[in-house]
């Protein structure tokens, strides 16, 4: 399956050096998938939203650490894509000192949905939201998708096994013929 073809709307330079927020010096850039994806082999992770639990004691810092061994696996970057605006995305990251993986808002849901991803969770109060999933794409095609178990809108549970660092690290390790993490 080849990734859709979306323009992310992203925010440059609303961070401080202290580590604030300036509105007033920031900029919008647009980048699209092709753009981002092209030539590379990226793996993406999605969740439901920053700043919530699991996505921030667990997800995101788990892709963080693990950084540069998903790079000796062949990794170029890793993104977190989440239905969140670039302020969001940008202040998260920030907050949680995140240096390596890459925030990608995706603020309308459309990539997403061009990912079959898209849920209602209204049951928390979120709008569309990303199911949680993780992903290896290669040169804008997916080789291999990690989609967490019960899709479906407005699920009661909110499953985090399939779609976690150590998973797709196994994935990896097997690809190449380790049998280890």
């Amino acid at each position: 399956m080849k990734i859709p073809k979306v323009i992310f709307k992203i925010r440059k330079g609303d961070i401080t050096e202290d580590g604030g927020c300036s509105f007033e010096e920031g900029s919008w850039v647009n980048k699209s998938s092709e753009e981002i994806f092209k030539d590379k082999k990226i793996l993406v992770f999605s969740l439901p939203g920053a700043f919530t639990p699991t996505c921030t004691s667990q997800q995101l810092p788990g892709y963080e650490s693990q950084y540069e061994d998903f790079k000796a696996m062949g990794i170029d970057e890793i993104y977190c894509v989440s239905v969140n605006d670039s302020f969001t995305m940008n202040a998260w990251a920030c907050n949680e000192g995140i240096k390596n993986v890459k925030v990608l808002p995706d603020g309308s849901g459309v990539f997403t949905e061009g990912m079959n991803m898209l849920v209602k969770k209204d049951n928390l109060g979120f709008g569309e939201r990303s199911w949680r999933y993780a992903a290896i794409i290669n040169n804008g095609v997916v080789e291999k998708m990690f989609e967490e178990a019960g899709k479906e809108d407005n699920c009661a549970s909110d499953p985090y096994d399939v779609s976690s660092p150590n998973n797709v690290m196994k994935y990896l390790n097997m690809k190449n013929g380790d049998d280890v993490l």
